[in-house]
């Protein structure tokens, strides 16, 4: 199976730009599908960007333009470059796998504000 852990979030004014990035365990990681999505308070979890195996990637409109997502896959991590961050960009972050079953990780926060 698959571990993901999330870090980089936090506190970030409006216009400024934050990286996350997400470790992933696992022999396979160069061959599977990753992810970021987020989700604010009552709100329902949203995808933000995916990136194949092949590097190809998909964003939501919402972020087209402003987010980068991109994958190491010598060292199995996937990151996600924000930038020109909105304070509707407020939410907790979290990486996915669509591997088998699909794996999440634990979130990390990202706030904007002034």
């Amino acid at each position: 199976q698959v571990q993901l852990v999330e870090s980089g979030g936090g506190l970030v004014q409006p216009g400024g730009s934050l990286r996350l990035s997400c470790a992933a365990s696992g022999s396979i990681f160069s061959i599977i599908t990753m992810g970021w999505y987020r989700q604010a308070p009552g709100k329902q979890r949203e995808l933000v960007a995916i990136i194949t195996s092949t590097d190809n990637t998909n964003y939501a409109d919402s972020v087209k333009g402003r987010f980068t997502i991109s994958r190491d896959n010598a060292k199995n991590t996937v990151y996600l470059q924000m930038n020109s961050l909105k304070p509707e960009d407020t939410a907790v972050y979290y990486c996915y796998t669509s591997y088998r079953s699909g794996y999440w990780g634990q979130g990390t926060q990202v706030t904007v504000s002034s």
